[in-house]
């Protein structure tokens, strides 16, 4: 009787997903243009918009057989990486302590890059480095189209030859280092070759070749890609990228991924199973991890990056620790409680000043404040996430005002944990707003995770949760508030109930913080005063030179190998006394079961 029940609710499934593949192939913003050849066909000519913004295309079959072929190579080929190498991505002979102080000299590096502290400039420095004491070519990647060409650009400019590889469906797309592009530096150098030059042009007006032609002329496209590639200093791709059969037949001494911590681990070992014998991976495992969309996978560990797994197996990072982003008032609270107080500013206070803006800052010599605000959550249309109006009307005042001060929309940058509340804080100052609607339409609303390795002069963040008993959710990420933080270069304004907010004990902390600078506030904002608001005094930590050690785990906190005796991960009692605080949580967040060992 299940039969025909079964067939029915398979084919609507097979019906939903053939709709979710249509709507998701969509594209807008394309440009049609109509011609004819010198064959009299008519040719219709398709531009894409000018954006970097990513196709709604779903995750493709080729994607996800790259990233099984690297980890089937990884697991049964012995010449895709080196022992060395292999051996440490396995967790293996982690009882050592390693103190990274020369990156270039070794096989496997991690380095960590606070917020601001110039992680793609170093990166560019260390492929410069490499090319020029061990030659090229150097493989560069990160896990999305963004960071690579941030890093091209920077890479470029030390006068290294630079090749941009990027996939058949972005190369319509232009970017800042669109004339790196292989297809655009292979184009150039068919101008040079008659054969070719007269295929292309042929090709472009007819809008096809003969099969004999056609043959002929990737023939010739391909030669050409060869020796641009043969000839490069660097190539620079995304991760899954590496996967393409062009980079495949290459051998790369050296390989370099920045943004480490955003990628998945089958994401990193696509160019990892390379051949190269020194890998470096930059990223920050303070800050958010990949995006990992199925649960069960983020459970299964997929949510946990490759830089992130070795740090919790014992390899321990070379840290940045001079940060040029933030006001140096700023840049407190997250060095003390996410860094160890290790950041140093290379930035003043005067140089972090906005000068000639008229903002009723409550602290004139503190450009930041908690701004308290006890309003209601609700659930927003979708049912899956929130949504705080009090919050968004508070928002767009704060916007107002810095806009009618002269700041510009475009150094304006607000952000929010929920995409409910996103889209509702769009729609009201563009329909509320007391300014043109142009205005706050040029201002990014953005959610959290979206905003990392991103920066704004001004940052605007709207908490949301404000209830009585449901906590809240993942704002009590350490990570996610820390990437929250770190965002503005010359100002921070926190929107939220510090009285929901105050019984997560790092949010408690860090009411506790603007308190005693004297920037939680209330009021209208021409009369800002301290906030007299009252709220649990935050547990006193036995750590006091790490107090954020308390908050900073990882998805791996309790497993074996961040136990490995030794290693920088080591939580046993046999640590010196004070490193252990009172709810027996140890130095670094691990929380050890060391009687298990």
């Amino acid at each position: 009787m299940w039969t025909p029940l079964s067939k029915t609710w398979r084919r609507q499934l097979e019906a939903d997903y053939d709709k979710r593949l249509k709507e998701s192939q969509t594209q807008e913003g394309i440009e049609v243009r109509w011609d004819v050849g010198l064959n009299k066909k008519t040719i219709a000519y398709f531009t894409l918009a000018k954006t970097d913004s990513d196709m709604k295309l779903m995750h493709g079959d080729e994607l996800r057989l790259r990233m099984q072929l690297a980890l089937r190579k990884f697991a049964v080929d012995d010449s895709s990486v080196s022992g060395y190498i292999y051996r440490r991505l396995l967790g293996h002979e982690v009882d050592e302590v390693y103190a990274v102080k020369h990156a270039l000299q070794r096989p496997l590096s991690l380095i960590q890059g606070p917020p601001g502290t110039g992680k793609t400039v170093t990166s560019a420095t260390i492929v410069y480095q490499l090319v020029r004491q061990n030659g090229g070519p150097v493989l560069v990647c990160a896990p999305s189209n963004t960071a690579v060409d941030q890093l091209t650009e920077k890479i470029h400019r030390t006068g290294l030859k630079v090749v941009r590889l990027c996939a058949k469906s972005r190369e319509a797309m232009e970017s800042s280092v669109s004339f790196l592009a292989l297809h655009e530096q292979a184009r150039a150098l068919g101008s040079a070759d008659s054969e070719l030059r007269k295929l292309t042009r042929l090709k472009e007006e007819a809008g096809e070749l003969s099969a004999a032609d056609e043959r002929r002329y990737r023939a010739l496209r391909r030669a050409a890609e060869r020796r641009l590639l043969d000839a490069a200093d660097v190539v620079c791709t995304t991760c899954v990228g590496a996967g393409d059969p062009r980079v495949a037949r290459m051998r790369f001494q050296s390989i370099l991924i920045d943004e480490g911590m955003q990628s998945t681990e089958p994401e990193c070992m696509v160019p990892v199973v390379l051949g190269a014998r020194q890998l470096i991976l930059v990223g920050d495992h303070c800050q958010l991890g990949p995006v990992v969309m199925c649960k069960k996978a983020a459970k299964a560990g997929l949510s946990q990056s490759l830089f992130e797994r070795l740090v919790v197996l014992g390899i321990r990072p070379f840290r940045l620790e001079v940060q040029y982003r933030m006001h140096p008032e700023l840049s407190r609270f997250p060095s003390d409680f996410f860094y160890e107080g290790s950041l140093q500013n290379g930035v003043s206070a005067e140089e972090r000043r906005l000068h000639k803006i008229d903002f009723p800052w409550p602290r004139p010599d503190r450009p930041m404040f908690f701004y308290v605000t006890q309003g209601q959550e609700e659930i927003a249309g979708s049912g899956t996430s929130y949504l705080n109006r009090t919050e968004a009307a508070n928002v767009e005042k704060l916007t107002t005002r810095f806009l009618k001060a002269g700041v510009r929309p475009e150094q304006i940058g607000i952000i929010t944990p929920y995409e409910g509340q996103r889209s509702y804080l769009v729609q009201h100052m563009q329909y509320q707003g007391s300014l043109h609607a142009k205005l706050y339409q040029e201002i990014e609303v953005a959610s959290v995770d979206a905003f990392q390795g991103r920066e704004k002069d001004i940052i605007i963040m709207s908490c949301v949760r404000s209830n009585e008993h449901q906590g809240i959710g993942f704002l009590s990420d350490p990570r996610r508030l820390n990437v929250a933080l770190t965002r503005a270069k010359y100002g921070l304004i926190v929107v939220g109930n510090p009285k929901v907010l105050s019984k997560q004990p790092l949010w408690n902390h860090l009411l506790a913080f603007y308190k005693e600078r004297r920037v939680l506030t209330e009021g209208p904002l021409s009369n800002l005063k301290e906030s007299a608001i009252q709220f649990a005094k935050p547990k006193k930590l036995v750590n006091a030179h790490n107090p954020g050690s308390h908050f900073m785990s990882t998805s791996m906190f309790d497993a074996r190998e961040a136990m490995v005796p030794g290693s920088v991960y080591d939580r046993c009692p046999s640590q010196p006394d004070g490193l252990l605080s009172q709810d027996s949580t140890y130095q670094g967040g691990f929380r050890a079961r060391c009687s298990q060992y």
